[in-house]
């Protein structure tokens, strides 16, 4: 099993050798220590725990710095691992770039955009009111949320809230190049979030 976390840089498109075009983000994984390792025994679950970009000592708990040994990372996220697989990694490792080759099929997890608070119309592309027959400013608006007998308003009904913010996790894409020397994973279609999001990726 193979993982990194990383941050998203953009989005770039690069040409393969018969001058095919694909469309790619670039991830930016600086090296991940391990920081730690979950076990049934002891935890309940198999995971490791990476960390990334150290932290100022200054801005760490002292229980972080006492276990991880008068560090602190600015990144950190655990990876959960099959409870009947073989658990490589040990505390102190170094996981770089280039455990991951073209053509790796990866899953990818990160935080969507957050866009505050939308209406039905941009949240759930509801069409809105119609534009005539009497119609006066109900262009984005949600319509009836009644149903007949109902004395009250259903759960799950879709209403105008807080749009984005969400962990998306997206299967099935593959890398299509990495740059060791720059610390780079180039992965073909679009990953959630904007610029400078934490990115997990798990081969």
């Amino acid at each position: 099993m193979k993982y990194i976390l990383g941050t998203k840089v953009n989005m770039t498109q690069l040409f393969d050798e018969s001058g095919k075009v694909a469309p790619v983000t670039v991830v930016k994984a600086m090296p991940n220590i391990v920081t730690g390792i979950k076990t049934v025994e002891r935890d309940g679950y198999t995971a490791v725990q990476v960390g990334t970009v150290e932290q100022k000592e200054s801005r760490v708990a002292k229980a972080q710095l006492g276990q991880f040994g008068g560090k602190g990372y600015k990144q950190m996220q655990e990876f959960r691992i099959a409870s009947d697989a073989t658990l490589e990694a040990a505390i102190g490792d170094t996981l770089t770039v280039e455990s991951f080759e073209k053509g790796d099929a990866v899953t990818v997890s990160g935080t969507s955009k957050a866009k505050g608070f939308q209406g039905v119309v941009k949240r759930y592309n509801f069409k809105g009111g119609p534009r005539s027959h009497g119609q006066k400013h109900s262009e984005r608006e949600p319509g009836s949320i009644g149903g007949g007998l109902r004395t009250h308003v259903p759960k799950g009904m879709r209403m105008a809230g807080r749009t984005g913010g969400d962990t998306v996790t997206v299967k099935g894409l593959k890398v299509v190049a990495v740059d060791a020397e720059n610390n780079l994973i180039y992965i073909s279609g679009a990953v959630p979030g904007r610029r400078g999001t934490v990115i997990s990726i798990v081969g």
